[in-house]
């Protein structure tokens, strides 16, 4: 009897462990197996959460469908102790694994809300703005300006401590415009000695942390267009009157401030280059707006007879070839345009009434085109 007793035990100790191997089997693959989730979701992880508080947060999104095998998988892949805080992007149909990557990662925030600082040409804006996780957009919450009263959501996002900051610089912004933006950012942090030359400022998109220095903002913006220039510079057309990279960024910048049209921007180069190796003046209205306002900030209104006429080192209805530096910080587009013009024989444009250009080969073609922009603007005044 006692041996068969304990035949009998070990047969149940043995039916026992390979059925537990099943379940452990059976929950590995659950573990690593896609969701069945068809939309992102944006969970949150407060200072000092738990796995298991997490694991029923995720249950409660729909991004998982156990907390238990989710819990289970964290201790055994011995990821439960690396759970940071943040806001945290689970993209539809992703893995309890891959979840428990993410929420124990690097701890950098993917989703939630965001302030986009945007320094323009003719303003400064702040955009407070959240992450749809359905459809990857951002929806803007708030915008004000600098100085203006914020709203009350503004004072609970800077106390958030998991929002994302980012400072966005557009074409065209003179170096002053920027510095002079940076001081007013009440979420940086550290003083600017020097406003940086004209030109060697990256326009993007760039991401910062609460309280990240603005000294170290301008070095990312200048090291960014250090190497786009660096890289646009190796690759240059051949037979450019361009001496130095220094020359291709002036005359960037004058393509960034003449035209907002990417299509344009080739034709536009082809008329400068044309200019120049004709050994015509560049005649271009934006270097002599700079000259009167050393880029610190916009004119307002048109120039009148005597700054066209006046001898400025930017007037160039006045002086030969270009301008002694920048006269905005140029676009990637803009460089590359200066540095592979299109092949044409345009040496003049005028706005054409539509937002672009209208280009000529001669004088006779480009004073009928001025011809008809003159029209446009009568018209539009006795509307």
């Amino acid at each position: 009897m006692w041996r068969a007793l304990a035949s009998n035990t070990i047969s149940l100790l043995i039916v026992g462990l390979i059925a537990l191997g099943v379940v452990i089997a059976w929950g590995q693959a659950r573990y690593g197996a896609p969701q069945d989730t068809a939309e992102a979701v944006c969970v949150s992880v407060p200072r000092g959460g738990t796995m298991g508080a997490v694991s029923e947060s995720l249950v409660d999104l729909g991004a998982i469908d156990s907390a238990m095998i989710f819990r289970l998988g964290a201790d055994y892949s011995g990821r439960a102790g690396d759970l940071k805080a943040g806001n945290f992007l689970v993209p539809a149909g992703a893995s309890m694994a891959e979840i428990v990557e993410t929420v124990t990662g690097d701890g950098r925030s993917t989703c939630g809300r965001e302030l986009n600082y945007r320094i323009g040409v003719n303003a400064l804006e702040l955009e407070l703005r959240e992450l749809d996780p359905a459809t990857g957009g951002m929806v803007e919450l708030a915008s004000f300006a600098p100085g203006e009263a914020a709203p009350a959501s503004y004072a609970a996002f800077l106390e958030d401590g998991f929002a994302r900051f980012r400072v966005t610089m557009v074409e065209g912004a003179t170096s002053w415009q920027v510095t002079e933006g940076l001081r007013k950012a009440d979420f940086l942090a550290g003083n600017i000695a020097d406003v940086p030359p004209e030109g060697v400022l990256a326009p993007g998109s760039y991401e910062v942390a609460q309280g990240t220095e603005r000294a170290a903002v301008l070095q990312a913006m200048n090291e960014a267009q250090e190497a786009t220039l660096a890289a646009a510079w190796a690759g240059r057309a051949a037979d450019l009157p361009l001496n130095s990279p220094f020359e291709a960024l002036t005359l960037a910048s004058i393509i960034e401030k003449e035209t907002g049209l990417a299509e344009e921007r080739g034709a536009v180069a082809s008329v400068f280059v044309n200019r120049l190796n004709r050994g015509m003046r560049l005649q271009t209205d934006p270097t002599v707006i700079y000259g009167v306002t050393e880029g610190k900030g916009v004119l307002g209104r048109g120039l009148r007879r005597s700054e066209l006429r006046r001898a400025t080192p930017y007037n160039t209805y006045v002086i030969e070839g270009l301008p002694p530096t920048p006269i905005a910080n140029p676009g990637a587009a803009a460089i590359q345009a200066a540095l592979n013009p299109e092949d044409t024989d345009y040496i003049f444009f005028v706005a054409d009434g539509t937002g672009g250009h209208a280009f000529a080969e001669t004088l006779d073609e480009h004073n009928a085109n001025v011809r008809r922009w003159r029209e446009i603007e009568r018209a539009r005044a006795n509307q």
